[in-house]
């Protein structure tokens, strides 16, 4: 089962702007989200967003800074948007979903 994965011109810019390692996660997790779906349970600190249906975050890269992912589910077809990579400290959840 594939799931199409979004990345908007934002998200692209921010993860260019990522040093390497952390982009390799991020395209590591890009892809684990497109062959299994949008849940992934074995990634640091994963889980859904309290009060915002279809929204996760995961952590893909702890220690200082930590980086983290947000992503949301689009829509009733296997469409996944990826709306935040980059540091813990600016993301706020509540506006990326």
């Amino acid at each position: 089962m594939s799931w199409t994965v979004g990345i908007s011109g934002r998200v692209a810019k921010q993860i260019r702007r990522l040093p390497e390692p952390v982009r390799a996660i991020a395209r590591q997790l890009v892809h684990e989200i497109e062959t299994s779906g949008p849940v992934r349970q074995g990634w640091p600190h994963y889980g859904k967003i309290t009060g915002r249906p279809g929204c996760h975050h995961c952590h893909i890269r702890r220690g200082r800074p930590t980086y983290v992912a947000v992503w949301k589910e689009a829509g009733e077809a296997q469409e996944v948007e990826v709306t935040y990579v980059g540091t813990h400290e600016g993301a706020d959840y509540g506006r990326l979903c």
